[in-house]
Parts: C-alpha cells; structure tokens; sequence
C-alpha cells in the first residue's frame, strides 16, 4: 500500500494539528544505515541484508511512487533495476542509499513533469470522444509499465477520459437529485468538469513538484521497513508526532480539522467545541487558509498548494505559542483576506475516546438492560498513566454495573489496537485471573502475558461486535474471549488479522553524537508474534465470529493475509493455568439458529449480500466503460435501486423507529456524563456534534438514504438481538453455574 502519495489524490484529506517540532535537517543516508542495522539486529524474522531484500526494496519503491504503472516507463524500471535491484543492501551499508532513491525519484519527477504537460495538453486541445466502446482496467497493480512515451500517452488519454467522464456523470447525478429534491444545484457555481479535474491533477503535480530530501528519505525507507513485513513501518519527524498523538488521544494545537481543497487551498473542515480557535471565536468553519505565520512575527508562507501534513507542521507549534493564519473568510468577495491569530493550547480528542450507551428494554417479560461499549483504540499516554483506556472503560464500567446492565456488547467494529498492556487490562476485565495472551519472541522464548485482576470487573453475558477494521489488540481482546467462551464473537467473516507486536525506536538516538539526527524520525519495527492462549496466532487467519453476519468487505481483498511480505499463520501450545469456562454457557447453537431466521427475514441483509455479489461480478471483470450511454445506463439502474431501496426503507424504518420508541429507551454515557445522577437519553443529531462542529456538506446532504432507526444499523441491531437471546438462555438457566470453568 502506498505510504504518502495515494492521498493526494484522495477527495478529502484532514489531519489534527499537533504540536510543533524543530526544522533541521539530518543526514539521511546514515539514517538510512541506522536503521537497516536496527532492523537487522531487533525485527522478529531476522531476515539479512541481502539480494533478496534489496529486490524488495526495490520493487516497492517503485511500487509505491507509481502504484498505477502511470509514470515510469519501461526503458526507467530496466535501467533503474540493473543498477539497483539487487545492490540496496550495499548502499545502506555504505550510506549510498538515499543518493540512489534521489536519482529514481529525480526520474519520477521528470516523468511527472512530462505527464503535467501531457494532461495539459490533452485537456486543452484533445477532443474526448465518450460514444467509443472504450475500457479501462480499475487495478493496474500488476499492469505492465509503459512501453515508451506513445503508450503511455495513450494511457493518460485513457485515465483522463475516465476522470473527465466520472466528473461529469457525478455532476448529473448531483444536479439531478438536487432538482428532484427541490433544491438548488450545490455544484452550480463550481469550475466545470475540465477545470476541476486539471486542479486536481495541478495540486498532485506541484506537490511532487515540491518534495525535499526529507520526502524522499521517507518514501524510501519506508519501503526498506516494510519489505520486512506490512507492519514495519518508517515514520518522518512529522508522521512520528502524529503517531504519538494517535496513541496519546491529545495532541497541542489550534483545536481544527483541515482539509485540502483541489484549487490549492486549505478548507476548515472542523472546530473543536471550547477549543482554542473556537474560545479564540474568529475561525469559522468553511474559511480557506492561504498563508501561515508559525510564530506570528511577521514570516509569512504561502501555503497554497503545499502538502496539508507541511501546512499543519507549520500551524502547529508549542504549548501557548500564538500563530497567525491568513484567512480568505466563507463567503467573502473573492481575494478578501484576514488575519486571524491564535494561541495553541492542549485539545483532547474526546470523539475517539471510549463511550457507552444504555438501551433500556421496557417490553413485559422482555424487560432487560442492555450495555454498549464502543472502544475506537487502545489508547495510553506513557507520560500520563492517568489517559489511559484500561482507566476509561473502567469508569464506564463501574456506571453500568450500577445501573444493573443485564448484558454487555463490545464494539469493537474499526479498531484498529493500540496498547498491549492495555488490551492485557482489559481483558482482566472480563475473564479475572489467567493468562490472555501469549507472546513470542525470535529466539522462540513464549511468555504468557496474565491478566493482573484475580477477579473480573464484570462477569455478566457479552458479545463482541468485530469486522475487517477489527485489529491487533482488538484480535487479542475478541480472542481470548472467545478462547474462554466469555463472549459470543459477531461480525463479517474475519477480523484483520495482524498478529504482531510493533516497538518505535527513535533512529537518531542510535546515531554518533555529531551527526545531523534532529529529524532523523522512527522506525516501528515487529519484534514479536502474538498468540491466543489456546495457541493459534491471529496473523491472516484473524478472528472468526462465532456468528458471521453477511458483510460487502468480505467481497473485498482486505486483511493481513492481502499484504505484502505478511509473515506466516501459525500455531503454538495452549497457555499454561488456561481455564476456559464451559463453551455449554454461551448456548452458540441456539444463538446462531435464531440469528440465521433474522438474517433470513432481513431485508437490510438480503441488500447487502445483493451487493456483494454485484461487487464481485465487477471487481472480478477489472474493467471500466468509457462510453457515455452506457454508464448513464449503469446509474440509472443504480438509481432505480436505490430509490426502490428507499421507499422500502423509508415505510420499513417508519414502523421500526415507531415499535422501537414503544421497546427501548437509549442513554449516553460519556466520560463527561459518568458521575451524573441522571443519564441523558441519545439525541442522535445534537451528538453527532457535541465535540466538534463539523461543515455542513450541499453535497451529502443530498444523500436521500434513510438513517437507520434508533441509530442501529443492521449489523448492531442484530448484535443487540443476539446480545437478548444470550441472556434470556443465561436467565432460563439451561446450565448451572454460567461461570464455572472446564473440569
């Protein structure tokens, strides 16, 4: 997967402003040396330096600055790959590495340069001729490169047909259901088809245009680390503040969420409510920044079309710190600016903290409490024990106790992990003393990791909600669960299925005293496997549900198994003092019966496993039309769908919301809301933005499609069902002693 590129390209781009590092430069060639012996010496496969390595580090470099096979042509990938695919590993050691990255990606710019003018050219003076039977392949991963420059301007004349078609069909559709919707069109007064897309493509080429030594060194040792494995990863001076930060759940900034804009500048997209920039009251949502002054001293930058991971660098800075932006304001003349400064301060991210719901069931014999965790990471401040989310869902944990939950869900949908010591809290949580992980080390050293709780926190009925975006810690929390058959796993087919352990080193702290290290960055290197404590690695197998929902990503090549360079599945012996309660407790058989009928009965199910089929048939064919009837043809079946889906959902749902406000109350429960006498009941519109205000959309908001009732969708209505089926069998006590562990 490509590392920075693809999201320039990429319709929406926002990124937290974090606090501010310093601006000297390192030696990247020692770097480079550095961190090969780091990854030598510390990552778990101990693979060498060799040809071999060199040959991958090779092919996904240039995979990752050209994974389409639109830039470099054949003539550059021969020449470069006689010179280079098998000699990266003697440039690292010799400190030649980055001069040779340099020289290929000097030839990337050049190539870029040239296909700048051809796009220009093109859409200047090219007639695009839509009534043609013309294809084009959706995946070119495995294309062959261009020939010569005559191939491959016949290949850009082909992606851009394909962009200016798209463009032009997505400003139908909008105009259409604007009109349909008796609104005005929310494109009107926008560039037209050609205009946008040359902006588009303007902005990527002059970001390319703009690289440094330091953009260099980290597309390419970003290919070093991860022909290791998918998760051994590189991180520039600036992706290793975002990374703590990602860790951390804080950061220090302005309090805002940007955007970049194809016309080069930068939108914002959202304010953080009682943040700096909103205490400050100027900012407002939707303003374009075009200049920045990082210490508010009279430097200004031109920030139009600059990379928004350097914008956020320069807006960012230290604690109390002021900097200046200058703004065009929303809705201003055009050219009208202002300058607007503000003092950076400390912002929590509390839309990525750990929340919880109540859903209070009132229906006669159906009475029950329902508990709802939703756990977006695993979350730690190594330099405040304090911001933790072991700590977090142990407050929430301890409300939902007292309100006499009958039952647990864990939502773990999307997470991607975090924190092994957390995750080993946390399952403590729920199965008390006992091993919950195991991990392995190169020299074939396993330590069980045990949970440090003799005791659960909470020792009532659970299912766990995972799908494809379930990861590490998460693969560790649903496993060992369900290796204790505490929780019954639902969800899609598989969890990701990363079963490895990352440590970020700091390279410059491995470097002599003298040299240029300061933004040397990181390397996140695999130092370990982990396992279940019945013995199975997650790596690319994942978890698997105990009940598997149908789901449109399982049509899709998701998960570690898809990666490059993914280390192998494989299995050890049980843990030691492992106890798992009685599989007899979970009642799994009963559970999946009465979830297959509603499946069954599911309208919302039999549309998902109807896409998925239609996704398959296209991903498998690996080709689109360029004839303008026949994708018009296409959308309005697509359309024809979609409106005969709404007005189905929009009766079904109608009636749902109505039995729905008739079966159950929903209460928010929020770190805020944890101490309250009273919990507020979910007002789903008003919490969609309790913690940052957010741009309103012309666009989506034309997206007529129903909003789930009650905020359920299908996936966590049938978890919640399965959830009640659980405790009815735990109530009717099928089996004594849900608890007790096997004999």
């Amino acid at each position: 997967m490509m590392k920075n590129l693809k999201r320039f390209l990429a319709p929406v781009l926002s990124i937290w402003l974090l606090p501010s590092c310093t601006t000297l430069a390192a030696d990247f060639n020692a770097v480079a040396r550095e961190m090969s012996y780091i990854l030598q010496n510390g990552h778990y496969a101990r693979m060498p330096l060799d040809d071999d390595l060199s040959q991958r580090i090779f092919d996904d470099f240039l995979g990752d600055l050209d994974p389409s096979r639109l830039y470099f042509e054949q003539a550059d990938v021969d020449e470069f790959a006689e010179k280079y695919r098998e000699k990266f590993d003697d440039l690292l050691m010799n400190k030649q590495s980055i001069d040779a990255a340099s020289e290929i990606y000097k030839r990337y710019q050049k190539r870029v340069q040239e296909r700048a003018q051809l796009v220009q050219d093109l859409l200047n003076k090219h007639d695009f001729d839509f009534t043609k039977d013309e294809f084009i392949e959706q995946d070119r991963e495995e294309a062959a490169w261009p020939k010569d420059a005559t191939v491959a301007r016949d290949l850009w004349r082909l992606q851009l047909k394909e962009a200016l078609l798209a463009e032009t069909l997505r400003r139908e559709g909008i105009a259409r259901r604007a009109k349909e919707q008796g609104k005005e069109d929310p494109l009107k007064d926008q560039p037209n088809a050609k205009e946008k897309i040359a902006q588009r493509y303007e902005r990527f080429f002059k970001t390319i245009e703009g690289t440094d030594e330091e953009d260099v060194a980290n597309y390419f040792l970003s290919a070093v680390a991860r022909a290791h494995d998918p998760h051994s990863e590189y991180f520039s001076a600036r992706e290793l503040q975002q990374f703590q930060v990602n860790i951390q759940n804080r950061l220090v900034g302005i309090g805002a969420l940007l955007r970049a804009e194809d016309d080069g500048a930068t939108k914002i997209e959202g304010i953080v409510n009682n943040g700096p920039a909103d205490r400050q009251g100027e900012l407002q949502l939707k303003d374009r920044v075009v200049g920045v002054d990082s210490k508010n001293d009279g430097n200004w930058v031109d920030i139009m079309f600059m990379p928004l991971d350097k914008v956020v660098e320069m807006i960012r800075g230290e604690e109390g710190v002021e900097v200046a932006l200058k703004v065009e304001p929303a809705g201003a003349p055009a050219g009208e600016t202002r300058i607007i400064v503000i003092k950076r301060e400390e912002v929590t991210m509390k839309d990525e903290l750990t929340t919880a719901e109540i859903i209070d069931y009132n229906q006669g014999d159906g009475q029950m409490k329902l508990g709802v965790i939703k756990m977006p990471s695993f979350y730690f401040d190594p330099q405040d024990r304090d911001v933790r989310v072991s700590r977090d869902l142990e407050r929430l944990l301890d409300r939902l106790k007292k309100e006499a939950i009958d039952g647990l869900a864990i939502d773990l949908r999307g997470n991607g992990g975090g924190s092994l010591e957390e995750v080993r809290r946390i399952t403590g949580f729920f199965v008390g003393e006992g091993p919950v992980v195991q991990i392995k080390r190169t020299n074939g050293h396993i330590e069980a990791l045990e949970s440090p709780f003799r005791r659960p926190l909470y020792d009532g009925p659970i299912v766990v909600l995972t799908d494809k975006g379930s990861a590490s810690a998460s693969e560790i929390l649903a496993g060992a669960l369900q290796d204790y058959n505490r929780a019954v796993v639902v969800g899609e087919s598989s969890t990701y299925g990363k079963g490895t352990v990352q440590q970020p080193l700091e390279i410059g702290r491995f470097m002599p005293p003298l040299a240029d290290s300061d933004r040397a960055g990181a390397v996140k290197l695999t130092i370990q496997k982990f396992y279940r404590v019945a013995g199975s690695s997650t790596q690319k197998k994942g978890v698997v549900p105990d009940i598997v929902l149908p789901s449109v990503r399982d049509a899709l090549e998701v998960g570690e198994q898809y990666a490059d360079h993914a280390l192998a599945h494989d299995k050890i012996r049980r843990a030691r003092d492992f106890e798992p309660f009685k599989r007899e407790n979970l009642f799994i058989a009963m559970l999946e019966e009465k979830s297959a009928e509603r499946i069954k009965a599911s309208q919302d199910f039999a549309y998902v496993i109807e896409d998925t089929e239609r996704l398959e048939e296209r991903m498998k064919a690996n080709k689109t039309s360029l004839n303008i009837e026949a994708r018009r043809k296409e959308i309005a079946e697509a359309d024809g769908r979609r409106k005969e889906r709404n007005a189905e959902r929009i009766k079904r749902f109608a009636a749902m919301k109505e039995a729905d406000e008739k079966a159950f109350k929903s209460y928010r429960l929020t770190l805020d809301d944890v101490d309250l006498e009273t919990l507020p009941e979910v007002d789903l519109e008003d919490d969609a933005q309790r913690h940052m205000r957010q741009a309103e959309d012309a666009v989506a908001d034309l997206d007529d499609t129903p909003k789930w009732p009650s905020g359920l969708d299908a996936t966590k209505r049938e978890g919640l069902a399965i959830l009640r089926d659980l405790i009815k069998a735990v109530e009717a006590g099928k089996v004594a002693g849900v608890l007790k562990r096997d004999e």
